[in-house]
């Protein structure tokens, strides 16, 4: 079959976007949804995102990593509020469903503000800080960022976690409030150009371990800037916020 796509990318993190309302995806085919991010033989993307209908919100989001797991994904799902607005589903506003649950997100031009879930658990360990973002999600502060092995480390740390192991953010602290960030992420196996979730552990994870005592922090990661909020109030972080820009790239088709 043919299928219609179209690509987005938030901060460098870059998926194929698929209108999936009328159920046409072969959802259970990981073999297609490898192919579709595989960036010699396919279209080339970090993950595969389908918008489908549902009763009680806007829209229900699933993201597929390149592998074909499912988890959630922060700037993929930026990217599905900016799809969702080109579909006409939404205008600047919507609550959307996900894997990890409802969701609240605001739109301007190309500026998606994305509400996060609840974080309360965090495992802070003598060199790093273990949370649950939407994904698993490893911390841990380290030197001379831009010159580190975060392939070769990042694989090592996520393969020491039990499985489905854990997404490895490397950090640098740059300021009070300013974070820059590199990610290992599983189930893309490799060093991406952002991403959410783990910017949003960093920020939840430094305040945490009193790096910071900002509850704005700025996250220049490779793709880009992002930013994230919250409230604090006897260890839970709340009205957690990700935002940063999420662009149409192009769209086209393909078989499958």
């Amino acid at each position: 079959m043919n299928l219609n796509f179209y690509k987005y990318q938030g901060t460098g993190n870059d998926f194929v976007m698929v209108d999936n309302r009328t159920k046409v995806f072969p959802k259970g085919n990981l073999k297609v949804i490898s192919h579709l991010c595989d960036r010699n033989f396919g279209i080339g993307a970090d993950g595969v995102i389908l918008i489908e209908k549902n009763t009680e919100f806007d829209f229900k989001m699933i993201y597929f990593n390149a592998d074909g797991s499912e988890t959630f994904c922060g700037n993929g799902g930026r990217c599905t509020v900016a799809f969702a607005k080109y579909l006409g589903i939404i205008k600047n506003t919507t609550n959307f469903i996900a894997v990890d649950g409802s969701h609240f997100a605001e739109i301007e031009n190309s500026i998606v503000s994305l509400k996060m879930i609840d974080v309360e658990d965090l495992q802070v360990n003598e060199h790093s800080v273990f949370t649950y973002t939407g994904t698993q999600h490893h911390v841990e502060l380290v030197e001379s960022l831009d010159n580190y092995p975060v392939y070769e480390n990042g694989k090592k740390i996520r393969d020491s976690y039990a499985a489905p192991g854990s997404n490895v953010n490397f950090v640098e602290q740059i300021n009070e409030a300013t974070f820059k960030v590199r990610t290992y992420e599983k189930g893309v196996e490799n060093e991406t150009l952002a991403c959410g979730t783990g910017v949003t552990a960093v920020a939840i994870a430094m305040h945490k371990i009193n790096k910071t005592t900002s509850n704005l922090i700025s996250l220049p990661v490779e793709g880009g800037n992002l930013e994230v909020s919250f409230t604090e109030k006897n260890g839970v972080y709340q009205n957690v916020f990700l935002k940063g820009s999420a662009t149409f790239v192009f769209k086209g088709q393909i078989q499958i």
